[in-house]
């Protein structure tokens, strides 16, 4: 059932739940569906409060109605919109809004916001209904689902705010974030801290405003005067993001961050990125004299698929770089990947993802990568 079985789990335990995934015909990932059995079973030994039930329940429920609904959609790149419901539509941000999203799905990617009203509705209308996706919060004081989701299959209710996150976040290949309240900034500093400790995938994030505005200058200003002057956050973490008030230049750098970089995993101690063209000798002696510091032993290396990489049939067709990442200096990773797109060897920015997954065989970030349990699939090659 698992090769990490819980001390708790008896043999007897062990059977029955083995039984059980045979009466149910569940032939694929059973390991991992046995866990989830277990856990119920612990629950229970433990004599877990009604209401904790209740919760985890409830949030077991939502996640899978909103796997359910994404799946069919996994190959296609998404981005999230981030932004205050309280925005009217006569606001200059709505209309940004929806110039950004209409751009971005004329190239292929799909929107996903929080399907609401505000700079959710711009999100949603500027895509049109067959690129959209909307996770709606039920919330008793305002309205549901805008008119440009309600009653579409690709529509997410969700009761809680941090299964409604994880989706937002999960699923989407880039992030783009308008001025809003209290729910887009933690929605924010989630999504930058999620990078930062490297518990997401490297992704392009936009901070978004009109001509003009200054929310995310001020923003910025608080964030370097306050935590950058007290060591609270690195230099290199503001290199997460991008601040911009031009949505062509928003939808250049979600596109861009793909010209070369497709993804990445780790295998053992060792990063592999895959790309889409090698680094050239030249480049490759470059990339260490500007990115050595975050080379914990060893050199940025051109790599073939790994062992385990092999094993899995994950992205064998890719070009590889690998090295030895230190997993702290998130914001100097995402420089490298800057640098990965903008070497002379890559090639033209991709249109959209038919291009892409022709080239890269799928969408640039794979559930499927993201979860292993790379350290356990053994030791380095390199």
């Amino acid at each position: 059932m698992s090769r990490r079985r819980s001390p708790t789990v008896t043999p007897e335990l062990a059977a029955r739940v083995e039984e059980f995934l045979d009466a149910i015909g569940a032939t694929q990932d059973r390991d991992q569906l046995g866990r989830l059995l277990v856990t119920v079973a612990e629950l229970a030994r433990d004599g877990t409060d009604r209401l904790d039930l209740k919760i985890t329940s409830a949030a077991l429920g939502e996640m899978r109605g909103a796997f359910r609904i994404f799946a069919p959609y996994r190959e296609v790149p998404k981005v999230t919109i981030f932004g205050s419901a309280r925005t009217s539509p006569e606001d200059p941000l709505y209309a940004q809004t929806r110039d950004v999203a209409t751009a971005l799905s004329a190239r292929g990617w799909m929107v996903i916001t929080g399907g609401g009203p505000g700079i959710m509705a711009a999100g949603l209308e500027g895509a049109g209904r067959e690129m959209s996706f909307g996770i709606n919060i039920r919330l008793p004081f305002e309205q549901g689902a805008n008119e440009f989701i309600a009653a579409d299959p690709k529509l997410v209710e969700m009761k809680y705010f941090f299964t409604r996150k994880l989706m937002l976040m999960k699923e989407s290949d880039g992030f783009i974030v308008l001025p809003g309240g209290f729910g887009t900034l933690d929605e924010t500093f989630e999504l930058l801290t999620l990078i930062q400790t490297g518990k997401a995938e490297p992704s392009p994030i936009v901070l978004l405003d009109v001509p003009g505005g200054h929310y995310w200058q001020e923003w910025e200003t608080f964030v370097r005067d306050q935590l950058g002057t007290r060591g609270l956050i690195g230099e290199d973490d503001c290199g997460l993001y991008r601040i911009s008030d031009d949505a062509g230049a928003a939808v250049r750098e979600v596109t861009g961050f793909y010209r070369n970089y497709h993804s990445r995993r780790f295998v053992g101690d060792v990063l592999v990125v895959r790309l889409r063209a090698a680094p050239t000798d030249g480049e490759i002696d470059e990339l260490n004299d500007r990115f050595g510091d975050i080379v914990v032993r060893g050199r940025i290396e051109r790599s073939q698929p790994l062992p385990p990489e092999v094993h899995g049939g994950d992205h064998l067709e890719m070009a590889r770089i690998a090295l030895r990442f230190d997993r702290i200096h998130q914001g100097r990773l995402r420089s490298l990947i800057d640098a990965l797109n903008g070497l002379e060897s890559a090639p033209e920015e991709i249109a959209g993802p038919a291009e892409r997954e022709v080239v890269a065989g799928g969408r640039p970030m794979e559930p499927d990568v993201r979860a292993r349990d790379d350290e356990e699939e053994g030791e380095s090659q390199l």
